[in-house]
């Protein structure tokens, strides 16, 4: 049985990505979930399988070298997959250290506890091991508006935020690795995810919430600025694909094909919840334009986005496989589903949900 180490698999991506890996595998694999459980780390997302006898769940800091490297010599571990990081760009421009912190100090330490478990005496490592470091589009800053221009694994890195920094930081220590031990990983860049698990102050889960309450709609800006939106199961397919079919060293782009201004989105989920809401629903009442509030641009604001996944589909066959219009229903009838979750999202009380399940485990 293979064993995946995952870090941040409380996260938005790192859960759907383990419910993913389950609904394929099954009972092949097991998966070994280490996140310390930061304002986005929740439990919650993961309910459903926490009793599975394939699965286990560790709390711990990925800059703590004891606990993970305990990790590694009590498990073998095949294949690591790195979600774990501080990811808000707004909270990086408030709190640069955290994310300097978490993701490239905590990526070295990832790097090197996987590197002393793995590396044999004559600089090779044990067949099969491979680690998989999760990152962003942002790294390679701000595309002009032209539809022709697009991000590909050549371009070169330009961050312009704390989070895009650290972010480009931690890729080129896995580079370097890469490079100086031969270190065997991948890198997959992706574009803006979506779908369910996404914590509410990301974007699409804020704007979903405040219309439903008839609560503002803060858009940055002119609302102009182009991101490129993937559904979050295709891109847990993606990395499973590199996994599995993905030549070592190499990085590759993970992209939507669902460029779109926010603005723009914006008016798509107004009208799929003026749609997908039922007649007698009151809250359908809150859903208005009326509420879209434009507020001063963030600082270092990129304009546009959008990566072009033509490595990827040659090399490994993975395309995007859900339109943005097919996708956003998804999310709308997730959330609609899982309005508990929200609501503890949205109030904190999700983060007592360790407390209440593995306290005394």
């Amino acid at each position: 049985m293979r064993t995946y180490l995952v870090t941040g698999g409380a996260g938005f991506i790192g859960s759907n990505y383990i419910h993913y890996m389950f609904k394929k595998y099954d009972n092949e694999i097991r998966i070994i979930n280490v996140d310390v459980l930061t304002y986005a780390g929740n439990l919650e997302n993961l309910k459903d399988i926490e009793n599975r006898d394939n699965y286990t769940f560790i709390r711990a800091d990925i800059c703590d070298k004891e606990a993970i490297s305990r990790i590694f010599e009590e498990n073998d571990i095949d294949r690591v997959v790195h979600f774990a990081a501080e990811s808000h760009v707004d909270r990086s421009i408030k709190d640069p250290e955290v994310f300097v912190r978490t993701n490239v100090m905590g990526t070295a330490v990832m790097l090197n506890c996987a590197r002393a478990a793995w590396e044999l005496p004559d600089g090779s490592y044990k067949e099969g091991k491979k680690f998989l470091h999760v990152s962003t589009d942002e790294v390679y800053g701000s595309l002009p508006d032209d539809e022709n221009a697009f991000f590909y694994e050549t371009s070169p890195y330009d961050p312009h935020s704390p989070y895009s920094a650290s972010k480009a930081s931690s890729d080129m220590l896995v580079k370097a690795y890469m490079d100086t031990y031969r270190f065997p990983a991948n890198i997959t860049n992706c574009s803006n995810n979506y779908g369910p698990y996404q914590f509410p102050e990301k974007f699409i889960p804020l704007m979903i919430n405040n219309a439903l309450q008839g609560k503002q709609l803060p858009v940055y800006g002119d609302g102009k600025n182009v991101r490129d939106w993937l559904y979050v199961e295709d891109h847990a397919k993606a990395i499973d694909m590199v996994q599995e079919q993905g030549r070592l060293f190499e990085t590759y782009n993970i992209g939507g094909h669902n460029e779109k201004q926010n603005i723009e989105i914006l008016n798509i989920i107004l009208d799929t919840l003026q749609e997908m809401l039922p007649e007698n629903d009151p809250r359908r009442k809150n859903v208005s334009r009326k509420l879209i509030t434009y507020v001063s641009d963030r600082k270092g604001h990129d304009r546009r986005y959008a990566i072009a996944p033509d490595k990827i589909k040659k090399e490994i066959g993975w395309y995007p496989e859900t339109m943005f219009k097919e996708g956003i229903k998804k999310t709308i009838q997730w959330y609609f589903e899982n309005e508990q979750w929200m609501k503890n999202a949205t109030s904190g009380d999700y983060q007592k949900y360790y407390d209440s399940m593995y306290k005394n485990r």
